[in-house]
């Protein structure tokens, strides 16, 4: 039974306008199911395990008891750990960005607690804490727990199991009688049944029935990833082992346009899938999907359901799933018809903690892999280049090209140079320079962030404190091109300086780079065409996010010149000149 949108549940505009901003398209059947009883004001008992989307649905409800123009507390939310309560805490401040005035705060033990004091003084309507420091505060008199209207505990049965039975019977009791209560807990055990029937009012059950685990023959890893670095980090995974097939799983649709966008530029055959796709353009690209003229699928799980297509080889999570069940959905994909797949996972941060929920669910370890470096894939593209010549030379099916290769013997080049130039081709004409990550500085992983739970968010605040200067390895230079549409980190070879010309040989500056789409070859055939540069004259072409630099002959680069000035790129026009260094870009 499919759930219905977040605009027919009741919740008022604000909050709607948040969740369309954010991009959820419709809610998890907990969120489903709990938020309108919820929103009615009984009491809930909701069982469903971590990661199933429990967050929203009750922050939500949460959100429609609070009054912004009161400065004290009035919605508590107990978790059982700081990492879950600081995530929540997020997980508020994001479904309520619409609501002006609100002010919620995360409070546990293990930090300086001045900055909490500060947050509960300034009059914070949401507290988010764990009990120990939650009740630390209930007695220093820094929180008054007497005009709550709701609470909620998150994760009950691990509260208990932890050992905070005590914490939470002092905490409850201190709300005030007249309050509604919101349990959620992944089992349903003797401790969790009393503490309800102790402090609850009769709730109404809401059980989220779970799917079937994920099967054995699919291969699950992770690579751990800043949000900036996961265009390049699928980059080189796509080309270390290209599949037939694949799909690209998001959380939302802005989420699947910016990495469908980035993939196109960078030249892979993706299309994308979402809730704001018309039923007529979908099946559209599910055609070019199955029969392959689309390699790459990027999709959210709404758009993604009934998608029944058996060759696929990898399934990506590009956004961790909220939901557990999503992730054995989404992976489910691949390993069909006794395959075997693979699915690999983005994760960064407190996503770590997300993870560890679904190896628990799923019962199967999910390991960790090590992002491969440039070289290793330039490599591995080596490899492939090497198979695929060596396949053509054993079928011998090339002989329509003797004519071509018997002129460039006539012309004095050896087997060995011709051989060369055309694997050089080759490899510009499939691959793409290599982008260095801040992944690549740290071979064992970002530790600091994960030890800390800092995120992209905290890095990104960091820089703003800084004046939003990144720092720069000694290596990097100002003036290095970047892919702003792509949001990815600047080309390692980005440097004004593509390495020094070759005698007899002068460089063209080109306005057009890969920012527009342009590759190698289509700069050859505009030169060779209309440029009348003779064929085999070009030197190197060294293609940069927003520009190229291409080797001419010295007595053919003013011909050059002026003969393409006209002409088009991709279907865009150009600046081409003498390369003057650096501040010509």
């Amino acid at each position: 039974m499919d759930t219905p949108p977040f605009s027919e549940l009741g919740l008022p505009e604000d909050l709607l306008a948040a969740i369309e901003k954010l991009g959820y398209e419709k809610p998890s059947p907990i969120q489903a199911k709990s938020i309108p009883p919820a929103l009615e004001g009984k009491d809930i008992l909701g069982l469903s395990a971590t990661g199933s989307g429990k967050t929203a649905a009750f922050a939500l409800p949460a959100l429609t008891k609070i009054d912004v123009n009161e400065r004290y507390p009035q919605v508590l939310i107990l978790c059982p750990t700081r990492e879950l309560a600081v995530q929540v805490c997020e997980e508020v401040n994001r479904l309520g960005s619409q609501m002006k005035g609100l002010h919620a705060t995360p409070v546990y033990g293990g930090a300086p607690i001045d900055r909490q004091l500060r947050a509960l003084r300034d009059g914070a309507q949401l507290v988010v804490g764990t009990p120990g420091r939650l009740l630390d505060h209930i007695k220093r008199g820094s929180f008054k727990a007497d005009r709550i209207k709701m609470a909620i505990l998150d994760e009950a049965d691990r509260m208990l199991d932890m050992g905070f039975k005590e914490e939470m019977d002092e905490i409850l009791a201190a709300l005030p009688q007249e309050r509604q209560i919101m349990f959620f807990s992944a089992t349903m055990n003797q401790g969790v049944s009393r503490f309800i029937k102790k402090f609850g009012n009769d709730p109404e059950l809401i059980e989220i029935e779970q799917k079937a685990k994920t099967v054995s023959t699919i291969d699950q890893s992770y690579f751990e990833v800043r949000n900036r670095s996961k265009v390049e980090v699928l980059s080189r995974i796509l080309d270390m082992n290209p599949p037939r097939l694949g799909i690209i799983f998001c959380n939302t649709k802005r989420s699947v346009d910016e990495c469908t966008e980035a993939l196109v530029n960078r030249g892979y055959a993706a299309d994308r899938l979402h809730g704001d796709i018309t039923q007529q353009m979908r099946e559209r690209v599910l055609k070019r999907f199955r029969d392959g003229s689309v390699e790459l699928l990027v999709a959210t799980d709404v758009a993604a359901r009934g998608l029944d297509i058996e060759e696929i080889d990898i399934v990506f999570n590009y956004d961790i799933p909220t939901d557990q069940e999503d992730y054995v959905h989404r992976i489910g994909r691949t390993g069909r018809a006794g395959r075997s797949g693979r699915a690999v996972s983005f994760v960064f941060g407190r996503e770590i903690y997300r993870l560890q929920s679904i190896e628990r669910y799923t019962r199967q370890v999910i390991k960790r892999e090590k992002i491969p470096s440039v070289e290793q894939v330039e490599g591995r593209r080596a490899d492939l280049i090497f198979e695929q010549l060596k396949e053509r030379l054993e079928t011998g099916s090339f002989d329509s090209y003797q004519e071509n290769i018997d002129r460039l013997l006539e012309q004095g080049h050896t087997p060995t140079d011709i051989a060369g130039a055309l694997i050089t081709t080759l490899r510009e004409a499939s691959g793409r320079e290599g982008s260095e990550i801040q992944e690549d500085r740290e071979p064992d992983g970002p530790r600091n962030e994960r030890r800390n739970g800092r995120d992209d968010r905290d890095d990104r605040r960091g820089r703003e404190d800084r004046g939003g200067r990144e720092d720069r390895g000694p290596r990097e230079r100002r003036d290095r091109g970047g892919d702003d549409r792509g949001g990815q980190p600047y080309e390692r070879s980005g440097k004004r300086d593509a390495g020094p010309v070759e005698g007899g040989m002068t460089r063209l500056f080109l306005s057009l780079g890969k920012g527009a789409g342009v590759m190698p070859k289509d700069i050859v055939g505009m030169m060779y065409r209309e440029g009348g540069l003779p064929d085999g004259s070009l030197g190197r072409i060294t293609l940069f996010p927003k520009h190229c630099l291409v080797d001419v002959p010295e007595g053919l680069a003013d011909q050059a010149i002026e003969k393409t000035r006209n002409a088009k790129l991709r279907g865009k026009t150009f600046r081409m000149d003498h390369d003057r260094g650096p501040n010509q870009a």
